[in-house]
């Protein structure tokens, strides 16, 4: 699997030093699998912690992507100005500034940068710690791929719903115990594929690749799911 890789920047390197003090973390990639410079990768979104999850991870390949995240974590002072400094980019949903995303992760895969994006609408709702399948796609993906040419690379990530979860108050609660618990965690990078046809059969496209990945990780992990 080729990779690419930069100089380290905080969102990786915090996650790369945090994770593994919180949960056993392992890897996998399909034989398949290429993080070539220019690629999308699209992962599911289960809780608040598997982002870090997923860039420790990919730490672990060579590899710190340029990551669309809220908007919410630029206003934290010191996190905003690095955030910036590297070039992640802040996703403003349901606002006039909503679309300055996709043009921010398009000018990042011309530069041959990597791009993390969570295509869901949002964390599930249910309140223990099973795993679900990923949630319905929002359509930038596919609009950003057919706009790029870009592959997509889908990364399925189980486990980090055992670390945070549910309600505000359990949420916490895990991340405090998870040291003591160390939950297993383990990220799947399947292969590249490239999206096809009209923006809804290109979100299908990637949808069910990226649930692919998730059953791969789940599988490896021997997590339940939810019903």
């Amino acid at each position: 699997m080729s990779t690419t890789s930069g100089r380290d920047d905080v969102l990786s390197s915090v996650s790369a030093a945090l994770v593994p003090a919180v949960g056993r973390l392992t890897v996998s990639t399909d034989p398949r699998a290429r993080l070539a410079p220019g690629s999308i990768m699209v992962a599911n979104h289960t809780s608040l912690a598997d982002p870090a999850v997923v860039l420790a991870a990919l730490h672990r390949l060579g590899v710190q992507p340029v990551v669309a995240a809220t908007a919410g974590l630029w206003r934290v002072p010191w996190l905003g100005r690095a955030l910036a400094a590297e070039g992640h980019i802040p996703v403003r949903r349901g606002t006039a500034r909503a679309a300055e995303a996709l043009d921010r992760a398009a000018e990042a895969l011309a530069a041959g940068r990597l791009v993390l994006i969570y295509a869901e609408g949002g964390l599930p709702r249910r309140k223990d710690s099973g795993e679900e399948p990923p949630g319905p796609f929002r359509s930038g993906i596919a609009r950003l791929a057919r706009r790029t040419g870009a592959p997509v690379v889908p990364i399925g990530q189980a486990g980090a719903r055992r670390v945070s979860s549910g309600g505000t108050a359990k949420q916490v609660a895990g991340i405090v115990t998870a040291p003591l618990r160390r939950p297993g965690l383990h990220v799947h990078v399947g292969a590249p594929v490239r999206l096809s046809g009209d923006g809804p059969t290109g979100t299908a496209q990637a949808h069910s690749a990226v649930t692919a990945a998730w059953r791969a990780a789940v599988e490896r992990l021997g997590e339940p799911v939810a019903a």
